[in-house]
């Protein structure tokens, strides 16, 4: 029969058994329970149900800088807490204890040796007598001053991450109306009255948090004579927005100088090319026109440079688009070739420039394209009634995309007043 209380290896070598007792503990140093609770790394106190304190450890008297028979029998709990710790205990602390019969973790402030503050954590429990009857409060006190620098750094780290935030807001805020001023600046305050035509335009901008790159402007070259154009320089924040007034104030300049679309649009690609050749190419697309009243009809010539398709709204209700096909982006290549075209507005006409915030938007539950063939329906099942009527119904159409609406968009429409009946049969414009 084997053993229960040794074992063997198979080769028949004996082992300790299981069942080993472990070594004895070594003899604490302590030398009495008084002592602990004398030296104790908290303070310790006992009081009468009236508050007399009936005892209170050493470490407690050292934390206060008080004789032991100064304090026993001649003060109560309350004398040793500050004004406000005294006021707590006094209208909180001491009605919970008598209510509950014990009251944990709560945070005073004592009067410590040399008039300085300590903050605690105090716990008392009541002990009752056989019957129930209250005899007396034993009383915990732990020096809470390491959590309380805790706590009031947390709170000074709280107090600056808001700080921080609240600047870092208006810094946003600030930033925002810069860029809106700067924004603005890169746009016409408003477009100029020409007589015997009309305008109207419209800016969206995706995020207000960055500045567009999309562009406009109407402006007389002479008498009888207007240039318009409208772009879009890629990419979007400052550097757009540098790239953005170049190219306004280049158009602008140009066409003073030469007026042929196709000339000014050629001026522009060289001063884009020649400045941003480099590690930071810069480019834009862009239609640049002309607008020359011949009688009752305007004559409209203009050139595009990678830029989609103007869209003429004729005044018997059809709409189509103006084809500028082979022009290239403007500033890529120091040589490009732009398409140029013409075309007569009549009485009722709107010509329609955009960027293709418009035609990129995404719609519908696929977020498909939104794509020139729904603008140019669109336009064509509305009556028309002219540049701001269709500027407004285009707006609309903007705001119902919502966040498929991604991109910055530029819209500006030209046209000629329809012309209006009189009682006598004769027209007038």
């Amino acid at each position: 029969m084997r053993r229960t209380d040794q074992a063997s290896e198979p080769d028949g070598e004996q082992v300790a058994p299981a069942t080993a007792l472990a070594a004895p503990l070594p003899e604490l140093p302590e030398d009495s329970a008084e002592e602990l609770y004398e030296q104790a790394p908290c303070g310790y106190l006992s009081t009468l149900m009236d508050g007399t304190i009936a005892k209170i450890n050493t470490t407690l008297l050292d934390w206060l800088g008080l004789e032991r028979q100064a304090v026993v029998g001649r003060m109560r709990f309350a004398d040793l807490l500050t004004v406000g710790g005294k006021l707590y205990h006094e209208t909180h602390f001491a009605p919970l204890l008598q209510m509950k019969g014990e009251i944990s973790g709560i945070a005073l402030d004592i009067k410590a040796a040399a008039g300085r503050r300590m903050p605690v954590l105090v716990t008392s429990k009541v002990k009752t007598g056989e019957s129930g009857e209250p005899l007396l409060i034993r009383t915990t006190v732990f020096d809470a001053g390491d959590r309380r620098a805790y706590e009031a750094e947390l709170l000074r780290a709280r107090q600056a991450a808001e700080e921080a935030r609240r600047q870092a807001e208006a810094d946003r805020q600030r930033l925002q109306e810069a860029f809106a001023v700067l924004q603005q600046s890169l746009l016409p305050a408003e477009l100029p009255t020409i007589p015997g035509l009309e305008a109207a335009s419209h800016y969206h901008t995706a995020s207000p948090d960055l500045l567009g790159g999309d562009f406009y402007d109407l402006f007389p070259l002479d008498a009888g004579r207007w240039a318009f154009f409208l772009g879009d320089v890629c990419g979007k924040g400052p550097q757009a927005a540098a790239v953005t007034s170049l190219t306004r104030y280049t158009l602008r300049a140009a066409a003073l100088h030469d007026a042929d679309p196709v000339t000014v649009l050629t001026t522009l690609n060289t001063v884009l090319h020649d400045r941003y050749t480099g590690g930071d190419p810069r480019y834009c697309t862009a239609i640049f026109g002309v607008l020359e009243q011949d009688g009752g009809r305007v004559r409209v010539d203009l050139a595009s440079g990678g830029h989609p398709s103007a869209l003429i709204q004729r005044a018997d209700g059809t709409a189509d688009y103006l084809p500028t096909p082979g022009g290239l982006l403007i500033g890529v290549l120091p040589r490009a070739p732009f398409a140029a075209a013409r075309a007569w507005l009549l009485p009722g006409d709107t010509l329609l420039l955009y960027t293709d915030g418009l035609t990129e938007a995404r719609t519908g539950p696929l977020r498909r394209l939104y794509g020139e063939d729904a603008l140019r329906a669109f336009i064509t099942g509305r009556p028309p009634a002219g540049p701001r009527s269709l500027i407004a119904a285009l707006t609309g159409l903007l705001a119902s995309f919502g966040e498929g609406l991604d991109d910055d968009t530029a819209l500006l429409a030209l046209g000629v007043p329809a012309a209006l009946p009189t009682t006598a049969g004769e027209t007038l414009t």
